[in-house]
């Protein structure tokens, strides 16, 4: 529970300095995960002062008394209101302005009954989205080992793709790779996407047999304990065209120098212009359709993100995506994407190799 502890005081700090809250209740399960480190519970109550309160349901109230040391864990029985029961632990605590970082149309509704004044409560995710953007060196041991397992997987891919072979047959070995070696679970959906339906950026995977030189787009992702890593290579079932090698080529320039260009300082938006000027220089500009990257962490998408809008600057610690693509209806697509962990001076790709467009 000591990292526990740490993230909750780096939260406090955040989000009560300036004297705006008095409290912040965190509802998100991903949230929830984070502060916590064990799945399962429903709310987190953080009071400026004194004890922090976990709730949670029957079905997980033993393994939250048993992993939450350091919190006061409550039970919330079945015909409870949760929202009730956070609200009045709130008013004795003395909360008169609560942040919540995620709250439906429902649940606002039964909590701010409880409260004096709509005001009282604010949804604000700023404060948890600033410290999950920046990794703490134990997240990227977590994060270093999923992408070492999607790796993994993606080496399977290369021997299960052949003429012949059907999308999710691919998509089996690869996850069977993943699971073998200790992967906790798919980050997200395996994709196989072969032949013209690769030119859909989230093509899926179907049963569609791999055909003589289709372009296959493999987007896959493992999880280790909670953390996801993502990575997407493209085949070619058998020899490789001409064009097929030229786009290739195109996109694999653009993802190498964007890596290049990575570091703390940079801004965000600038390394998504650093891949998009290789692939319009090469023709293909109105075919990468997508921004350069996003976010990993506990989830396989979350801040920040890498494209031409973006107000982001990347730091130290930043884990994100580094994946142009090209993609031409009717034809077929190619993306090339690692997971990337950004330091001080550069960067360091965690998912690593196979770089060639060829499957033979």
């Amino acid at each position: 529970m000591v990292r526990a502890l740490k993230r909750i005081k780096a939260l406090k700090k955040a989000a009560f300095s300036d004297g705006g809250y008095d409290a912040y209740l965190i509802l998100n399960s991903t949230n929830l995960l984070y502060f916590l480190g064990f799945p399962g519970t429903s709310a987190l109550l953080v009071p400026s002062d004194g004890e922090c309160t976990v709730y949670v349901y029957g079905v997980n109230y033993e393994q939250a008394k048993a992993e939450g040391k350091g919190f006061s864990v409550q039970l919330v029985n079945g015909d409870e209101n949760l929202m009730g029961k956070t609200a009045a632990q709130a008013k004795s605590c003395g909360v008169r302005r609560l942040a919540v970082d995620t709250l439906g149309v429902e649940s606002w509704q039964k909590l701010v009954k409880e409260f004096p004044s709509e005001k009282a409560v604010e949804v604000n995710s700023d404060f948890v989205q600033s410290l999950r953007m920046v990794k703490d060196e134990e997240e990227v041991q977590l994060m270093r080992r999923a992408a070492e397992l999607t790796s993994e997987g993606m080496k399977a891919a290369l021997e299960a793709v052949k003429p012949g072979v059907k999308e999710y047959e691919v998509a089996a070995e690869i996850e069977y790779a993943m699971r073998k070696q200790g992967a906790g679970s798919t980050a997200f959906e395996s994709s196989v996407a072969s032949g013209a339906p690769s030119a859909f950026p989230h093509g899926g995977c179907s049963d569609r047999a791999i055909r003589d030189g289709d372009l296959v787009v493999v987007d896959i992702g493992s999880t280790y304990r909670f953390y996801c890593s993502d990575m997407t290579r493209t085949f070619a079932a058998g020899k490789p065209s001409q064009k097929q090698l030229k786009i290739f080529e195109a996109v694999r320039q653009a993802q190498e120098k964007a890596f290049e260009a990575m570091g703390a300082g940079v801004k965000a938006a600038d390394v998504d212009g650093v891949a998009r000027r290789i692939i319009s220089d090469a023709g293909y500009g109105s075919y990468f359709v997508h921004g350069l990257g996003h976010g990993v962490g506990l989830e396989v998408h979350e801040a920040p993100t890498l494209n031409r809008f973006s107000k982001e600057t990347l730091q130290a610690g930043m884990v994100v995506t580094d994946e142009p693509g090209v993609y031409i209806v009717g034809y077929g697509g190619v993306r090339i994407e690692d997971t990337v962990l950004v330091q001080k001076s550069g960067a360091e790709k965690l998912t690593i190799g196979l770089y060639s467009l060829s499957a033979e």
